[in-house]
């Protein structure tokens, strides 16, 4: 049954298990003796043991993040010392973030002159390592996503007493230009003041560099003059180097005012014609992006979805953005507005030019936009496709782009509901002929379906992160993609001379972006030959060059080799990355084989990719491995849920049962006050088979106070004087008696406070009432439960006054992102698992995320006797 059963005070709010993306990097074991003590990057405990004087005898006394970037590739270096000034062994953390987009190539702990090396595996030969440790009794410490363009990647090691230990992660990635820009992100968060503290960046730009720009969202006014910057034509230093004192967070603080992100944003000079083109040790690279080009007009139809669950605020933030876009439609663009749920309506049946008028009309109709009804994504895709087929047929338009932008946040469940038989309905229908740029937003949307259907049909996808700058992010996108410089791109090399090219065909150039190919020479002693250059633009785009390639040592006589084969590694990455895009669409036969493709470059050049994973041998633990994965996605969180404030942890667990059956939650013989409720079920079968439960009914009586209520999604009834009285959700009342107060919000919760007792909320969850499977649902929580007597028992009563019980023995789940533990409880020995579950009672629609302990099997062993114990015939029966 999904439900959520909390103790704070104590809550329980059954409903949809929200489905939430966990995004996990991977998983680095810990041995057993260090588990009572870790701090879990995945919001596991922050403690099972006070760690006050061990943090005062671990000190990190350098950290230094040193990054180059060689012609847009970025080479990062992260190096961490720490001493443990105890007289014992401690534990000793390191972790550091990493943009989404980096491959790690490296990771090293240094003890005592040892050196333990990671080695990159496939990820299913690393896995059997990995399930030997778990034998082993071995535990996970989670690297996980961390805000939108961030991976934490975090380890531990126990080490001796007055010991050294040195970590240092490498990890790489290809600078990608974004409205004219490129940008280096280091993330810091020392947690203390650092001795020897660095953040060094060198920039390597042959072509020339335009501009250098440095900001943070942790200087001051006293920091920025630390900041050192030197730029020359081809070359940057930027180094921000604060001493211990310049740290503090204030005067009188010991703490760190270093804590954010510190941001490099640089542009190269632009060469005319074909661009910039690198010959350096057998391979090259070829970097694109013309300046002095007129935008090609764009013909675009905005494809907007308003079903019920784009209701509040990201309907309210989708019209903000849109008012912003549509205004920035030049007056040669072409343009429509498909709206859907499960019905279509648009602002005009063709394309308008973006002329005032048409813009102004445009902008008064984006104010008429509403949510309400189901997802039909096909039916508004499909009619974006016939706008622009017929726009192309009816009318002599320029040389243009034709381009679809569509905005979600669900699932399909109206219409054509299969997102397979969508993608293919889509493909067809575009046929090539125009792009699609999908734009997912908030957390419940389908994004992978997203994704393939961008990819299959020219286009690009994107998440929208539900927050405050929603409106920002749509517009921020649409900026990116609304000013194409070239359609159809071309660029061709000698067959003869250069083999093994990244992708060399581009659907469009945008203004403000780049393209970048590379490839290895068949001869290592060619440094220039013939390239050709095509496109369509505002006109017909074409040159032929025959480039020379930089002398290296003359633009930097004063440096060593940068850092190796970058030209090599450069085009690896590129190349991988690209593996990896293409592996999500084709055929299986042809997926299996670009996948096998990626594995083994992955594995050449030691990067850490979906494919593969690191494997670290720690010292003193029987060579039992670690394993770090690269980021993937996961879904998966518990629904019931009982905090305990004392502990600053929480226990959850799931109940489940057929449709109907009523359970007794509370029980107090003594008080008089008895709460049952009772579970109701999907309206109807979902595609998937997995029939969704959750509580739609609650009896709650207090018989001493002749108080008796029952409340549904539907309404409530009150035993009033003998008389049943009955108040809909539809409105708002308060009823105020001598024995029981009620407070009724409408449409939202049910607030019961009984005469020197406990105090309830009930919390209304509204789904689209034509959701084909879904229903209404409530959520009960409990307030002020100390004033029940301590015999109070029931599915919740029994936690009502604390519960005793010890974690130990952490280790990786069935799940890498997840954790497994051992619990002792009431004499029981469990197996549990670290999770998540949504607390609703401050925000009745996203909630509050809350880490807990999951009980499996219908929380046996955690509750008294079986949960079948707890089954009444009536709402108002007892046991």
């Amino acid at each position: 049954m999904s439900g959520l059963f909390a103790l704070r005070r104590l809550l329980l709010c059954s409903g949809l298990g929200l489905v939430l993306p966990s995004l996990v990097l991977g998983a680095v074991l810990i041995s057993p003796e260090e588990a009572a003590d870790t701090q879990f990057a995945n919001g596991a405990p922050r403690s099972l043991q006070k760690r006050s004087t061990v943090n005062n005898m671990v000190e990190v006394y350098s950290v230094t993040v040193d990054c180059t970037v060689t012609l847009r590739f970025a080479h990062t270096v992260i190096t961490s010392k720490t001493l443990n000034k105890a007289n014992s062994s401690q534990e000793i953390f390191f972790e550091v973030e990493l943009p989404k987009t980096a491959f790690i190539t490296n990771f090293t702990m240094e003890i005592e002159g040892r050196l333990y090396v990671g080695v990159v595996k496939e990820k299913e030969k690393a896995k059997k390592q990995y399930e030997t440790a778990v034998k082993a009794g071995q535990t996970a410490a989670l690297v996980k996503a961390s805000g939108r363009k961030m991976e934490k990647f975090a380890v531990s090691v126990n080490i001796a007493a007055l010991s050294n230990i040195t970590f240092t992660l490498t990890h790489e990635e290809l600078l990608q230009r974004k409205l004219g820009q490129y940008e280096i992100l280091t993330r810091i968060k020392p947690k203390q003041r650092i001795q020897e503290f660095k953040i060094i960046t060198n920039i390597y730009e042959p072509h020339g560099i335009s501009y250098v720009d440095v900001h943070s969202t942790f200087l001051s006014n006293e920091l920025l003059p630390l900041v050192e910057k030197t730029v020359t034509d081809k070359k940057a230093h930027i180094s921000f180097s604060p001493t211990l004192e310049q740290q503090r967070s204030c005067p009188d603080c010991e703490g760190s005012v270093i804590d954010g992100d510190f941001i490099v944003k640089y542009d190269v000079k632009r060469e005319k014609g074909l661009g910039g083109l690198q010959v350096i040790n057998g391979y090259f690279v070829h970097y694109f992006a013309p300046h002095n080009l007129c935008p090609v007009p764009m013909n675009v139809v905005f494809v907007i979805d308003e079903s019920g669950s784009m209701s509040g605020t990201k309907i309210q933030q989708t019209r903000e953005a849109m008012l912003a876009i549509i205004q920035d439609l030049r007056e040669e663009d072409h343009f429509g507005i498909v709206l859907f749920d499960d019905q279509l309506r648009f602002w005009k049946s063709s394309l308008q030019q973006a002329t005032k008028q048409t813009v102004k009309d445009a902008m008064e109709f984006t104010k008429t936009f509403r949510s309400r009804g189901g997802t039909d994504i096909n039916a508004g895709v499909l009619k974006a496709v016939d706008m622009l087929r017929t726009a192309r047929r009816g009318v002599i338009l320029p040389p243009s782009a034709d381009m679809i932008i569509l905005l979600t946040d669900g699932m399909p469940n109206s219409g054509v509901s299969d997102t397979v038989q969508i993608q293919k309905n889509v493909h067809e229908a575009i046929g090539g002929n125009m792009s699609l740029n999908c734009l997912g937003f908030g957390r419940d949307v389908e994004y992978p379906f997203l994704d393939v259907m961008s990819q299959q049909n020219k286009g690009l996808a994107r998440r929208i992160f539900e927050d405050s700058d929603a409106a920002l992010q749509l517009q921020g996108f649409y900026r990116e993609v609304s000013s194409p410089l070239l359609l159809d791109v071309d660029l061709k090399y000698p067959s003869n001379t250069v083999d093994s090219l990244t992708t060399n065909h581009f659907n469009q150039l945008f203004n403000g972006s780049e393209i970048i190919v590379a490839g290895r020479l068949m001869d290592n002693d060619i440094d220039n030959f013939l390239v050709e250059v095509s496109g369509k633009g505002c006109e017909d785009y074409q040159v032929k060059e025959q480039p020379s390639a930089s002398d290296w040592s003359a633009m930097y006589p004063d440096e060593e080799y940068i850092f190796g084969d970058f030209t090599e590694r450069l085009w690896a990455y590129l190349t991988i990355q690209q593996l990896l895009d293409k592996s999500k669409v084709g055929s299986p036969q042809e997926k299996d084989n670009i996948t096998a493709k990626a594995l083994a470059m992955s594995l050449r050049y030691n990067f850490v990719t979906p494919l593969t994973s690191m494997v670290v041998t720690k010292p003193d633990t029987d060579d039992t491995p670690q394993v770090a994965d690269k980021l993937t996605e996961v879904d998966g969180d518990p629904h019931f849920l009982i905090e305990l404030p004392n502990r600053e942890d929480a226990l959850c667990f799931n109940i489940n049962d057929k449709p109907g059956t009523i359970f007794t939650l509370v029980k107090d013989q003594d008080s008089g006050v008895l709460v049952n409720g009772q579970i109701i079920g999907d309206k109807a079968v979902p595609p998937n088979g997995q029939i969704h439960t959750y509580f739609g009914r609650f009896g709650i009586v207090h018989q001493t106070l002749g108080v008796n209520l029952d409340v549904s999604t539907q309404d409530i009834s009150v035993l009033q004087d003998g008389n049943w009285v009955k108040l809909m959700w539809s409105g708002t009342a308060s009823l105020k008696g001598p024995n029981m107060d009620l407070l009724l919000t409408k449409d939202h919760s049910l607030t019961v406070t009984l005469k020197d007792s406990v105090k309830f909320v009930i919390l209304l969850h509204k789904v689209w009432k034509k959701h084909p499977y879904h229903r209404d649902y409530l959520g009960f929580y409990t307030l002020d439960s100390h004033l029940l007597s301590p015999n109070v028992h029931g599915l919740l009563g029994q936690f009502y006054h604390s519960i005793e019980f010890e974690v130990s023995n952490l280790r990786p789940g069935q799940s890498p992102e997840k954790l497994d533990a051992t619990m002792f409880v009431k004499g029981h020995e469990l197996n549990v698992t670290r999770g998540r579950q949504r607390d609703f009672r401050r925000d009745i629609k996203k909630g509050e995320s809350i880490p807990c302990w999951f009980i499996h099997n219908n929380a046996t062993g955690l509750i008294d006797g079986e949960a079948s114990d707890y089954v009444v015939s009536g709402l108002f029966s007892t046991l």
